[in-house]
């Protein structure tokens, strides 16, 4: 059964850091696209980062600079390091896993809530 678990939100300061994980089971991290997704409030799903097999990432434009996503294939574990966090990243964070970074992601995580106050 593929199972995928996120930890690490919570409450910080706007500028601040926060990192979330993603423990994988059932699947290796290494063998998939991995993606981080976040929906705020009254929002649509947006796409955060994804990392590849081959270890290429990528980001969403808002993100970019101040968020890392990164792997640990010992710990089948996806992470996102968020740094210089905003009020507007507020939001549910997701991990997913896929075959392409477009998608489309077949498995998801249940989220992790990231408030970030002003």
């Amino acid at each position: 059964q593929v199972q995928l678990v996120e930890s690490g939100g919570g409450l910080v300061q706007a500028g601040g850091p926060l990192r979330l994980s993603c423990a994988a089971s059932g699947r290796t991290v290494s063998s998939y696209v991995m993606g981080w997704f976040r929906q705020a409030p009254g929002k649509g799903r947006e796409f955060v980062a994804g990392i590849t097999w081959s270890g290429a990432n990528t980001y969403a434009d808002s993100v970019k600079g101040r968020f890392t996503i990164s792997r640990d294939n010992a710990k089948n574990t996806v992470y996102l390091q968020m740094n210089s966090l905003k009020p507007e990243d507020t939001a549910v964070y997701h991990c997913a896993q896929g075959t392409r970074l477009v998608g489309p992601y077949d498995c998801w995580g249940q989220g992790t809530q990231v408030t970030v106050s002003s």
